[in-house]
This record gives C-alpha cells, structure tokens and sequence, in this order.
C-alpha cells in the first residue's frame, strides 16, 4: 500500500503519532502487545484490542489478527491494530515508513532495514545507526526536535510535570493481582480516598485531583506497575479525554520527519 506507516506501539503517545498520520491521509497499522496495560486508556487506539474499535478525534481505529485485513480495513479509512509485540507482520506489510514509538527506554528490535524510513521516539535509539530518525521525547526546549545523527536525551525516571506535581500524582501498584477500580477516569477525588482494591490492598489518590488515567478494570497487575495518574488541575476534565500537548508535539515531530526524507507531499 503506497504511503502505509506502521507504527510499533499504540499508547497515548503513539496515538498522538497515529492520528496525527492519519489525519493527514497516511494509512496506519499500529502493532501492539496482547494485553496492553494502558493508563490513558481513553487516548489510546490500542483499547481497540480490547473492544474492537477505538475512537480518539476523528479518527476510528479497528482491531483485527490478519495483516491481510489489516490493509483492507486501512483501505476502508481507518487505523488497523495488529497483536504484533515482534513486528513480524511489517515484512509482509512492506511499510514506507516504520515508527517506533513503545517508548520503552529500549530498542526492542526495530532497525533501518525494516522500510525506506525508520523513526524512533526517545531514548534507545541512535540516529544514523538504528534509526533514520531519532525524536526526542523529555518535555522542555527539545520536545519534539528532530536528531539525525546521535541520540535523544538519556531517561530520567521523573515523570513531567503537571500543575506543579510530578513523581507524586503517579500511582503505582502496592500489591499483585486482579484490580477492581472504584473510580473511573475523569472522576474527581480527594487525596487519600480509594480509587481501586488489588486484593485486599486499597489503592488511594496521592493527592486529590482529576483521574487522568487509571488502568483498566480487571487488569491483573504487578507490584511496582503504573496503575493511574492524578491531574491536580480539577478544572481539566476535558484533557482526559483529548490528545495531549506532548503527544500532538511528537506526532507533528514525526509528520515532519517522514516528509524530509521521502522529499515533501
């Protein structure tokens, strides 16, 4: 399929990437894991592996297990979602461009000879060696700038700041097992008061604050796994729910990337 970009990855910052793409008329695969243990689930086209479609924008993506239909469904204007953790499909696929945006800190297999353009989202990937194009991805100055030799910034472990919390609006799983959330995203809470049980562990709000995302119910978590996020702007409701500015930035990022190296529209 001319112009097709597959992307590795469809959590909220791919699917910044992905609808990005697809609002300027790429057709789009995204490859994602089985059981993706998203938080922002309701910016997230990979949801769609779990209901069958998943709406962010505009644009609607579909979940199916057959490369094959794969391409039909990009042809029919939609975004398709393959379970495809390894990338084996994109041989079969034969992409202009391969994205990898599973923001693992990590390259996890994706290489130049993969299509005519390869992109990597932030750390993991060097420019000129693994990818075409490394895009950095730390909030500040050099959000979204593109690198063409060298690599992005290194991890810091401190998640962005939003409305002057960082590290403490992050919740992370207590216990293991099954999660059974009380709250749901777009809720308001209070500090303390309990969003979700993981057996007998009660999962409380670090601070109080809108949920901006909170791992789907039933969900059976490890110890240490991030399980939700707190905005403590409670005004901001609306943000759960829409693309954010660093996913926009770094799907623009991308847009631009691919255009230099294929050489324009």
């Amino acid at each position: 399929m001319k112009n097709l970009v597959v992307v590795r990855g469809a959590g909220d910052i791919a699917s910044g990437v992905i609808q990005k793409l697809h609002r300027c008329g790429f057709p789009v695969v995204a490859l994602e894991v089985e059981n993706p243990s998203f938080i922002r689930r309701k910016v997230c086209f990979g949801e769609a592996i779990y209901d069958g479609t998943m709406e962010i924008e505009g644009s609607r993506a579909r979940y199916t297990q057959d490369p094959e239909e794969a391409m039909e469904i990009c042809k029919g204007g939609e975004i398709a979602i393959l379970v495809d953790p390894q990338g084996e499909s994109i041989e079969r696929l034969r992409p202009m461009a391969v994205v990898d945006a599973i923001l693992a800190k990590k390259n996890y297999g994706t290489r130049r000879a993969m299509a005519p353009i390869t992109i990597g989202l932030g750390p993991g990937f060097e420019a000129g060696k693994d990818v075409d194009i490394a895009v950095e991805t730390m909030r500040g100055h050099d959000l979204g700038r593109l690198i063409f030799q060298g690599k992005p910034r290194e991890n810091t472990g401190v998640p962005g700041v939003v409305g002057g919390y960082g590290r403490e609006r992050v919740i992370y799983s207590e216990g293991e097992g099954i999660i059974v959330n009380k709250r749901k995203i777009g809720d308001i809470v209070e500090k303390g008061e309990v969003v979700a049980n993981i057996g007998d562990v009660e999962v409380r709000a670090p601070l109080g604050g809108v949920i901006r995302g909170l791992i789907r119910n039933s969900y059976n978590v490890k110890k240490g796994l991030k399980i939700g996020d707190i905005d403590p702007r409670r005004e901001q409701v609306e943000n759960c729910f829409t693309i954010s500015d660093k996913a926009r930035n770094i799907g623009g990022a991308v847009l631009e990337g691919i255009l230099i190296l294929r050489g324009g529209y």
